[in-house]
């Protein structure tokens, strides 16, 4: 097994095709192609050497595992179809797993929405929040951060990317 490459299947040309496709265009594609190595492994373990996306591959690489949510079934289904309609624009044979056969119910999440009195009472536990050798500025980042939270509405991966450009210091 040669160790520089990083995908080993008969589809590891078209896996990493597809990768530097969708970061070409703007993806970071991390999620994705961690994924795709779970895959080839898998294909590379069973020993294909077509260089085709079969219906019986997609099939059972796409399977519900034990305890599996239907969410993250979908992620690997959502993953095998973005690849098999690139590997057809490519001129390989893949098979397109239907977006009709599956579905994520996207609005069964319901939100909490905090009353005044229990933002206060966190943002006072926060404000009160003990120094730590461990953790040395945590007692000032808690604070600030859950109010760049709750006050600019970010989400906790934009706040935690905020950097000194992105503040503006001139007076509202």
């Amino acid at each position: 097994m040669p160790k520089n490459k990083e995908f080993l299947s008969a589809l590891a040309v078209a896996i990493e095709n597809y990768i530097a496709e969708k970061r070409a265009v703007g993806y970071k594609f991390d999620k994705g192609a961690e994924m795709f190595r779970s895959f080839d492994s898998y294909v590379y373990n069973r020993g294909l050497k077509e260089t085709n996306l079969t219906k019986q591959l997609v099939m059972e690489w796409t399977a519900r595992k034990p305890n599996e949510t239907n969410s993250t079934q979908c992620g690997r289904i959502s993953l095998l179809r973005g690849l098999a309609v690139h590997m057809n624009r490519m001129g390989y044979s893949a098979y397109v797993y239907p977006k009709a056969m599956v579905a994520i119910d996207r609005y069964a999440y319901i939100p909490y929405i905090f009353s005044s009195d229990e933002m206060k009472r966190i943002f006072k536990v926060c404000d009160n929040y003990p120094p730590n050798n461990c953790t040395p500025n945590r007692h000032f980042v808690l604070p600030l951060l859950l109010r760049i939270l709750y006050g600019c509405g970010l989400r906790i991966s934009e706040a935690s990317h905020l950097s000194l450009q992105d503040i503006d210091p001139a007076p509202v």
